[in-house]
């Protein structure tokens, strides 16, 4: 049982969720943890930086892994993601700020057109 009523919310948002709506969480989250990996590095925390981009790297990696490859559309996003984890990948390692700031740009993008397309499909219902 969860005693704080932060994380009772939290999961039951999650457990609620459409699945576009846990698509839009995963980008919200990418966004944020390619952030504190930001704040982390300014701060000279080399453990903290790590975590969260990890963390966001994990969540491209789930990104990919429920892509439906018969699409074309599938594709191209699974090139971009492949190329935005290489990217983590690289700014781990050197602990580089502007790399994450490039791949920053690319899920703050994915992230507001999938909005965007939320929005669309709601007013089509």
């Amino acid at each position: 049982m969860i005693n704080n009523p932060y994380a009772q919310y939290k999961e039951n948002s999650v457990f609620t969720a459409t699945p576009e709506e846990l698509t839009l969480m995963l980008y919200n989250g990418l966004v944020k943890f390619i952030l504190q990996g930001m704040e982390a590095i300014d701060e000279k925390n080399i453990r903290r930086a790590n975590d969260s981009i990890i963390r966001a790297q994990d969540i491209i990696i789930e990104f990919r892994a429920t892509l439906d490859m018969k699409y074309e559309i599938a594709k191209n996003l699974d090139r971009l993601y492949e190329y935005m984890y290489r990217r983590l990948i690289d700014a781990n390692i050197r602990k580089d700020k502007t790399i994450l700031e490039e791949v920053l740009g690319f899920a703050k993008e994915l992230r507001d057109s999938w909005q965007q397309a939320m929005k669309l499909a709601k007013r089509r219902r």
